[in-house]
């Protein structure tokens, strides 16, 4: 097997996600240990790319479980990363919800099944990273929910609907 490595400095957005992509395949092909794995995605997350790529796959991917199944060295490594994770986590909680609404609207069932299998894998993370830095960002990112919203600059606000929906999700982590 040819050693797989990028340098974290350079790691582009594009990269992060397709490194994490064939990271997971390796991983679920029982070709790389949980603890190497864990190794790995802490040098890609040092950077905001690296981060970013690294969730906006092995959230969305259904075939990735990575994060279905959180082996524990991942878990203290992502606990270790601390805020920078859990902010993301929340971010894509309050955004996969509330496609969850938008996509019911629109009876696109697929779609809704996809944000809901984004939700509850950032519900599953934070259920186990550090509680006291999770409530800390959850009520900092809950003051301001009225001023989120829907587009990459908030011009399109969530609607009354998608923050109550959003809350139940936020309030289902400590279930």
């Amino acid at each position: 097997m040819k050693k797989k490595t990028i340098s974290s400095n350079e790691a582009s957005f594009s990269q992060a996600i397709n490194i994490s992509s064939l990271w997971c395949k390796e991983w679920s092909e029982e070709l790389l240990s949980e603890e190497v794995l864990a190794d790995r995605i802490k040098e890609l997350i040092k950077t905001k790319n690296g981060l970013r790529g690294f969730f906006a796959y092995t959230l969305s991917d259904q075939d990735c479980y990575l994060l279905d199944k959180l082996p524990s060295s991942l878990v203290f490594m992502l606990t270790e990363r601390g805020e920078d994770v859990v902010e993301i986590v929340i971010k894509n909680l309050i955004m996969s919800s509330a496609q969850i609404i938008s996509h019911q609207r629109q009876n696109r069932t697929e779609y809704e099944k996809l944000s809901e299998n984004i939700s509850n894998r950032c519900k599953g993370i934070l259920r186990l990273l550090e509680t006291n830095l999770v409530t800390k960002s959850i009520k900092s990112i809950m003051k301001d929910l009225d001023k989120l919203g829907n587009s990459f600059d908030n011009s399109t606000k969530y609607d009354d609907q998608q923050k109550d929906f959003i809350k139940k999700q936020i309030f289902d982590i400590a279930n």
